[in-house]
């Protein structure tokens, strides 16, 4: 018998007589250990481990929405096909926030057919630690939904407001969002707020023309012409 095999062997004892919750932790952390010495380690899809639902929460920015057709469809998808996606999360301390995946969060928390078969349980990975900073996190969201080709115009604009706000500049968002900066622009123009192209890098101000009695005399004679 291999190395291996024995291996399992001793995890499988080790397991028969512990509950579901606490077989699971020694899973989740078996599979931890083994990213951490893993070739992929820096890929989040590498180590894909089950948290409790209770532990998960969505995030306050995502502009995605699923018509009630597509969302009626994912939920059938999981019910026939199990979870063949995890759900994106960054952790802090014992909290975990959705960065991707909300649909199929939402899913198992509200189908009492997908609740039940995963005990409570999501399958999750966590993005790399230096993508937590809460701009990193908003942009992570959104370049998962655009390469999808997923995202509300209007909660769009209130994303560049929320980072406009947390001083990244226009290039920033160019690059990390993939947007051209017309694109960036115009998000800008929906909210309405002039504030947010004072630091403008590539808005051109516009100054008010004043015109003189003459000048519209030589306007109407050009009209005649």
């Amino acid at each position: 018998m291999s190395k291996l095999n024995l291996i399992i062997d001793d995890i499988k004892y080790l397991l028969k007589d512990m509950c579901l919750e606490d077989q699971i932790d020694v899973i989740n952390e078996i599979k931890i250990k083994l990213h951490d010495i893993s070739p992929f380690k820096k890929e989040p899809v590498d180590c894909i481990i089950w948290i409790k639902q209770s532990e998960i929460q969505a995030n306050d920015y995502n502009p995605n929405k699923v018509a009630p057709p597509e969302m009626e469809l994912l939920k059938l998808s999981i019910q026939n096909d199990g979870y063949t996606q995890p759900v994106v999360s960054w952790k802090e301390n014992d909290r975990r926030e959705v960065v991707d995946g909300f649909h199929r969060y939402l899913v198992a928390t509200n189908d009492d057919q997908v609740l039940k078969r995963l005990n409570g349980y999501l399958p999750v990975t966590t993005i790399n630690k230096e993508r937590t900073d809460k701009g990193n996190r908003i942009a992570s969201t959104i370049r998962h939904n655009r390469a999808r080709g997923k995202h509300q115009i209007e909660s769009m604009s209130d994303i560049v407001v929320e980072l406009k706000k947390r001083n990244w500049t226009d290039k920033r968002i160019c690059k990390e969002l993939g947007m051209d900066e017309d694109e960036v622009l115009r998000l800008c123009q929906i909210t309405g707020l002039s504030e947010l192209f004072s630091n403008s890098e590539f808005n051109e101000a516009w100054e008010a023309e004043i015109f003189e009695e003459d000048d519209f005399k030589l306007l109407e004679e050009e009209d005649i012409k």
